[in-house]
């Protein structure tokens, strides 16, 4: 049986409040970064997942080993919960892959910048070209 974990994290990253979600799905690991204005209630970061769930852009999915988590103690599970509530910050799984992505999307920007840089430079050329055609071209 495929099993999928998901986990949103919500945290301050000045001047922002940023929410960063992670979900598990078999072997593949994926991130989504998303920017809240103010400090969000619950309900809004609820709402917000609710609205905008097909919109949200996850980082290319990566590999990672499956661990099967067994049945663990009510109580345990408790201190754990409030032990990750306490802890700032993200995973480096998470930050790792958001890396990763951002690599990716720095890369592809550099190429379409870097074209239409030559572009614009061709069509200054070519008008110019066309400009002392005319002045050659006689009255």
């Amino acid at each position: 049986m495929l099993k999928s974990v998901s986990m949103l994290t919500v945290l301050f990253e000045t001047p922002f409040w940023v929410g960063i979600y992670e979900r598990h799905c078999g072997q593949k690991y994926e991130v989504c970064k998303i920017l809240f204005g103010s400090e969000p209630k619950d309900y809004e970061v609820y709402e917000y997942i609710m609205r905008n769930w097909n919109k949200l852009r996850f980082s290319p999915s990566t590999e990672c080993e499956s661990s099967e988590q067994k049945r663990t103690n009510p109580k345990r599970m408790q201190r754990e919960i409030v032990k990750g509530l306490r802890s700032t910050g993200i995973g480096t799984k998470a930050q790792q892959a958001l890396k990763q992505w951002y690599e990716q999307n720095k890369q592809t920007r550099r190429k379409t910048s870097r074209r239409m840089r030559e572009e614009h430079k061709q069509q200054l050329f070519e008008l110019k070209q066309e400009k002392r055609k005319e002045k050659h071209k006689g009255h």
